[in-house]
């Protein structure tokens, strides 16, 4: 039996009385053997054409149907984002009620998150599909435009980023703050996803484009606002919800690789062959430590989780595992499996450090190394630590007794790391109270970290962070 998925369709109306109920009659007979079960979520975006007396009277008729009456019309980002907020289904799918696109393709958009899991999949005009109605050359050479540029961007090779068909996993769409009002909306999530990266596949789609006298309402000015919101959204990082996690935080590292391979570097002498991390986020450390005859990834946070199983999908050697460092029962199964347990920058987040540090203890074999790594410093408390819900910071005394008591002699103490983080940290987190990293900032940290490496060992100072090797006893 084929594995399935729920959706909702998200389909978003403005003045479309003659179509709207054959786009909706359409949506409602869609059968496929990968789709288990269809809402649609329809925002009627001001309509004054009657739109609105057809919705409810279909609304009546079919319970899938759940309508939401916009008293002036917003646009159709506003109208999207307001459709994401009922959305309950498994995948969540753009609808135009124009007739330019036809349900009956909806299957071939969802087998890739059935059968390659699929983050995103886009309908593309432009790949060769079943039939598409030849129109207007502008249009197209606009569209052409804005996605290679827009591949330039992400470095993603788009064929049509301006599509209706964007079907997306509802969990990712909705931790994505959508920002649009209007047909910016196609952009917007095109750049978005791509710099969470999501794996993001197209499929080729029939196309039946209207021209300006059936109703398009796509014009010239909607290709200007298309370039400036590509343009904006490259140079700004608004990838994330606000959440207790910081992910905003947590993905400016992704964009400092070799600040990341330092980290690896500093600790790489000490990982062992069967690697448990804990809270391993974007896989930021985990690339530059594989491959591992064994490597377990672990997180809380489902968004981590699911680009994470993506990430290992053709890597046999490594796992996914949800385990959280406060409940000893995430560890039980684990019992004495590993030769190394990471846990860097985690052991702040959690009330009970010494349970978490017993939990690691336990999943060790013996001999075992556990690699903590945590913020120095209660006088560097600063914003950063409010967004990312630190209940302390350590000083090097403190470490040290919390792992003895959890069972661990003491290896090594490594309190350089990061010193020239120090100045940055204090700026930005104590004196601007800043809520997360400057993108320039973090640009320039990456492009000169082989000399700031070189000057951090010289500089005098305790480094931002102190990193300890303990060996179970």
């Amino acid at each position: 039996m084929n594995p399935t998925v729920s959706l909702s369709v998200l389909m978003p109306v403005y003045n479309e009385a003659y179509t709207v109920g054959e786009c909706i009659r359409r949506v409602l007979a869609v059968r496929s053997a990968f789709i288990s079960e269809i809402e649609i979520i329809v925002v009627d975006d001001g309509s004054t054409d009657g739109s609105r007396d057809i919705l409810r009277r279909l609304a009546a008729r079919h319970p899938e149907i759940i309508l939401i009456e916009q008293p002036t019309n917003r646009g159709k980002g506003e109208a999207i984002r307001t459709a994401l907020a009922k959305a309950s289904k498994d995948i969540c799918i753009i609808q135009d009620a124009d007739l330019e696109y036809n349900p009956k393709d909806y299957e071939k958009l969802i087998i890739p998150f059935v059968r390659e899991q699929a983050d995103a999949v886009f309908g593309s005009r432009f790949l060769v599909g079943d039939y598409c109605r030849l129109l207007y050359f502008r249009h197209a050479l606009v569209n052409r435009f804005l996605t290679t540029l827009a591949d330039l961007i992400t470095d993603v090779n788009y064929t049509d980023i301006e599509t209706c068909y964007k079907a997306v996993r509802t969990r990712l769409l909705k931790s994505i703050p959508i920002r649009s009002h209007g047909f910016d909306l196609e952009p917007e999530l095109s750049v978005k996803l791509a710099k969470r990266r999501a794996a993001i596949f197209e499929v080729p789609i029939s196309y039946a484009g209207r021209t300006k006298e059936e109703g398009k309402k796509i014009g010239w000015w909607d290709g200007v606002v298309a370039l400036w919101t590509l343009i904006k959204y490259w140079l700004i990082d608004d990838i994330y919800q606000e959440d207790e996690y910081g992910s905003a935080i947590l993905h400016s590292l992704a964009q400092a690789p070799n600040f990341c391979r330092w980290m690896a570097e500093t600790i790489r002498p000490y990982v062992g062959d069967y690697v448990l991390e804990i809270g391993a986020g974007l896989g930021n450390l985990t690339s530059h430590l594989i491959p591992r005859p064994h490597y377990v990834v672990s997180d809380i946070n489902q968004n981590y989780l699911d680009y994470l199983k993506n990430y290992c999908l053709y890597k046999p050697y490594m796992e996914v595992k949800t385990i959280d460092l406060r409940r000893e029962e995430d560890f039980i199964p684990y019992r004495e499996q590993f030769d190394t347990v990471i846990c860097l920058n985690v052991l702040e987040h959690i009330e009970d450090d010494l349970a978490g540090l017993k939990n690691i203890h336990q999943a060790l074999r013996a001999e075992g190394r556990a690699i903590v790594l945590v913020p120095y410093g209660e006088w560097l408390r600063s914003s950063f630590d409010e967004v990312l819900g630190h209940y302390r910071r350590y000083s090097d005394l403190q470490l040290q007794e919390v792992m003895k008591k959890a069972g661990f002699d003491l290896v090594k103490i490594i309190t350089s790391f990061n010193r020239i983080g120090v100045p940055a940290w204090i700026l930005n987190g104590k004196i601007l109270r800043r809520k997360k990293f400057s993108s320039i900032q973090i640009k320039i940290l990456n492009t000169f970290q082989g000399i700031l490496s070189k000057i951090n060992t010289i500089l005098p100072w305790h480094g931002l962070s102190t990193i300890a090797i303990g060996r179970k006893r």
